[in-house]
């Protein structure tokens, strides 16, 4: 393996990772602001972060299926961890970045996953599905426009 193609490889690994995160602080944001918990989210963020995937790589496939599944996955997690810091911190009294410090990841994960659904778990499967379908799908090529006379 290359060189540049490793270079790709790791840069499209990362890029897949901060939209991820992105897509979970943004999800969290407005579960929060609607007040409930909003797992339906998980189709169109999906989507969202598959088409942005889809235009980072040279050709969409297998591996932009699995970097999109992976970030929609990442982001339904990240959501659900941010929640039950957000939790925390309220009854608490404590700050955000206080409560994140202080609880670890380890504490967050096991309150983020008791209070998962098996509705959360459902809405998560499909939004990593249609992100691997969406972002599988080849590029429609718009055909070149016709010269000028």
């Amino acid at each position: 393996m290359s060189a540049r193609r490793l270079l790709t490889l790791a840069f499209a690994l990362f890029s897949a990772l901060m939209l991820g995160l992105a897509a979970g602080a943004l999800w969290m944001v407005v579960s929060i602001y609607q007040r409930q918990l909003l797992p339906w989210l998980a189709l169109p963020l999906g989507m969202v972060l598959a088409w942005a995937i889809r235009q980072g790589v040279q050709r969409p496939g297998l591996a932009a299926a699995l970097l999109a599944g992976a970030a929609t996955a990442l982001a339904s997690v990240y959501m659900n961890m941010l929640l039950a810091a957000v939790k925390i911190s309220g009854e608490m009294g404590m700050g955000l970045l206080d409560t994140l410090r202080s609880a670890g990841i380890g504490m967050l994960w096991q309150l983020a996953r008791l209070g998962l659904t098996s509705a959360d778990i459902g809405w998560t499967v499909a939004g990593v599905v249609a992100a691997a379908l969406t972002a599988a799908l080849p590029t429609r090529r718009r055909p070149p426009a016709p010269a000028p006379r």
